[in-house]
């Protein structure tokens, strides 16, 4: 998902790379595109509603869709809007008919780096 551009040190003495990363539930978001992407997944307050609430207690589709008060289908794609820019992760589970798509968070921070220490020119 994240492609290395920048060789600029943090104050953790990594390098900023332009993508997405997770590390210890902080997201971590550089480069224009991958910033608009997590923007654009959180321009949303359902995706909000949904996230806030996840940082709970992990939940299926089906509590997601009662929670936000939609059908398990619109709640499957807000939370596929989350997934794709590492948001939230899904995982399969047996349920009591087949199997139940659990759906959890352990982001708590997201930083966005506009521009990386020392690319100001």
């Amino acid at each position: 998902m994240s492609k290395t551009k920048s060789s600029s040190k943090t104050s953790y003495e990594e390098p900023i790379r332009e993508g997405i990363v997770e590390k210890d539930g902080v997201l971590i978001v550089s480069g224009d595109e991958y910033i608009y992407r997590v923007c654009s997944a959180l321009a949303s307050l359902t995706r909000i509603k949904v996230l806030i609430d996840l940082l709970k207690k992990e939940a299926d589709i089906g509590e997601i869709a009662e929670m936000i008060n939609q059908s398990k289908a619109n709640a499957s794609t807000q939370v596929r809007r989350l997934e794709e820019v590492g948001l939230v992760r899904s995982e399969y589970k047996p349920g009591v008919r087949g199997v139940r798509k659990v759906v959890k968070t352990t982001v708590r921070e997201i930083r966005i780096i506009l521009a990386p220490p020392g690319s100001e020119e």
